[in-house]
């Protein structure tokens, strides 16, 4: 094939296999996500036949995340945040450390050192961002109270993971036998925490009254087609400067983004603007994590993917359940919770990417993290269901 059309054949194939394999997995009464992950099989580097490039994907998938996490913004409010603080902070920052810690003791089982047993716990540790939004979405429950402690819940992970990558060789250094000055590593964790504190501050001082004044300003020019081109270049523009300038993820710039403009009387507008982007480009999340898996590593490691599969979902969903339990929420709003968390996506990826430039995570444990996510992500509308099964049954009168 053409180099010169290779981005073009990339995006019409795997468009056009995902609504195939979506159609049908819908058809036969599966989740309509498993289809989207096993077009990105069929067209990833471990199958025969048209083999898609990747890095695409990914940076397709990138744009769905930046807009999905866009939109979600657009619906929240600092305040709303601000309430659920008491439970997403320590939720979210104990189940990453339990999450971790079982890896660890996983990988140290399998052999692993500590350095590479350290990265694959901290691997399982963070929820995929654009599996949790698609989930509350499609149940309506993102505006609701437990949907904002998920979002709490996920907007800290996400700050936390940010400041993991940025310590992650300094980490790895001293677990590897290295010394971690506590100076330096003091600085770089200052740093980090400098940067993403400015960023926000700017925009929920700065951005929330320049934004919302730029988007009336495009809406007098009365052209539906600016107005689209100004919410998509907010998005992406804001985006863009987190991750180049601030060092924060492209997600948590989108989502600020979004925050700066709630309220706005064109919010609706500017939501239902980049709905259908958001949706095209969130299937190519999905596919881009099939074409990262490979199948044989189910036949090779059966042992080993049922124990990171047990640790993203159970010790995960359990660590979640106790979390909220402590917290005295309600049980079925925690069994909400630990469903919408047990699974990994986009950040274990970018962990298990840098393990792998720095010397430290072998290809069979990439291989690992990428099955676990493949297959927590394949079951998590199941895990919902099961959920909603176990309310109704404990709501069901005694007979």
């Amino acid at each position: 094939m053409d180099d010169k059309y290779a981005i073009i054949t990339m995006f019409v194939s795997v468009i056009v296999l995902a609504f195939l394999l979506g159609a049908l997995a819908r058809r036969i009464g599966l989740p309509t996500i498993v289809g989207f992950l096993c077009a990105g099989v069929v067209v990833g580097p471990y199958t025969p036949g048209y083999v898609g490039d990747a890095q695409i994907a990914e940076q397709f998938a990138e744009i769905g995340i930046i807009l999905l996490m866009f939109g979600v913004g657009l619906k929240f409010s600092i305040q709303d945040l601000w309430a659920v603080r008491g439970v997403a902070l320590p939720g979210a920052l104990g189940q990453m450390a339990t999450a971790t810690g079982l890896g660890m003791a996983l990988g140290l089982t399998l052999g692993l050192d500590a350095a590479e047993s350290f990265v694959l716990g901290f691997s399982l540790s963070v929820a995929s961002t654009v599996v949790l939004l698609r989930t509350l979405e499609d149940r309506k429950i993102l505006e609701t109270e437990n949907g904002r402690i998920c979002v709490g819940w996920l907007v800290i992970e996400d700050v936390a993971i940010v400041l993991g990558i940025v310590l992650l060789p300094a980490i790895v250094g001293a677990l590897s036998g290295g010394v971690a000055e506590p100076g330096p590593l003091a600085l770089t964790f200052g740093l980090a925490i400098g940067k993403i504190a400015l960023f926000t501050a700017l925009m929920l001082i700065v951005g929330t009254r320049f934004f919302p004044w730029m988007i009336v300003q495009v809406a007098h020019l009365k052209s539906p087609e600016l107005m689209s081109l100004g919410t998509l270049a907010l998005a992406l523009g804001v985006a863009f400067a987190a991750y180049f300038i601030f060092d924060a993820s492209f997600a948590l710039g989108a989502f600020l983004a979004g925050m700066a403009l709630k309220g706005t009387k064109f919010t609706h507008k500017v939501a239902e603007d980049s709905l259908p982007l958001r949706d095209t480009f969130a299937v190519l999340f999905f596919v881009a994590v099939g074409m990262l898996f490979d199948p044989s590593t189910l036949v090779r490691e059966p042992l080993a993917v049922t124990g990171i599969v047990a640790i993203i979902v159970l010790g995960k969903g359990l660590a979640a359940l106790a979390i909220t339990s402590l917290f005295k929420l309600r049980f079925d709003s925690g069994l909400m919770v630990a469903a919408s968390l047990a699974q990994i996506g986009e950040f274990s990826f970018v962990l298990a990417g840098l393990g792998k430039q720095l010397g430290i995570v072998s290809q069979d444990t990439y291989n690992l993290i990428m099955a676990g996510a493949l297959v927590s992500i394949a079951i998590n509308p199941f895990l919902f269901q099961l959920g909603e099964w176990t309310v109704r049954k404990r709501a069901a009168p005694a007979t």
